[in-house]
């Protein structure tokens, strides 16, 4: 089950479609959906989370949660509805463009794919590039 959860004024726009995305991407991956709580935040809110949990004192778009079991994809993804939309200026897309990227993400880390190393992080884009395109079908 995925459900979407707000601690800020965003709300998503057709929960349904993200939720059928998402799922699909679970199975394309070949794991099974468990338990995936999205909540979209302020900068205030992640940076909190940041330090708390990860002793990093920067601001990020996205920290995700793993409470995976096996194949079975469970866990808690915090997105920051503001370095969204900085990011989204700084990249010259727009937020809609953005948003679900930072989505996937999270997801794709639940599914095993790193991003820390260079070969690693474009393994990452391609997989997000290639869900992306899903979505918009």
């Amino acid at each position: 089950m995925i459900a979407f959860n707000y601690e800020t004024d965003f709300e998503l726009v057709n929960e349904k479609k993200y939720s059928n995305w998402i799922s699909n991407s679970i199975v394309n991956e070949g794991f099974e959906e468990g338990e995936i709580n999205y909540i979209f935040c302020d900068d205030e809110y992640l940076h909190k989370l940041n330090v708390e949990f990860l002793n990093h004192d920067t601001l990020t778009d996205v920290i995700s949660f793993d409470y995976c079991m096996g194949k079975l994809i469970s866990g808690d993804i915090f997105i920051s509805i503001e370095r969204v939309q900085d990011n989204a200026k700084d990249l010259g897309i727009t937020f809609d463009e953005e948003l679900p990227r930072v989505m996937i993400h999270g997801v794709l880390h639940y599914c095993g794919f790193k991003d820390k190393s260079d070969d690693d992080a474009k393994q990452m884009r391609t997989k997000e590039e290639q869900y992306l395109t899903d979505l918009v079908k």
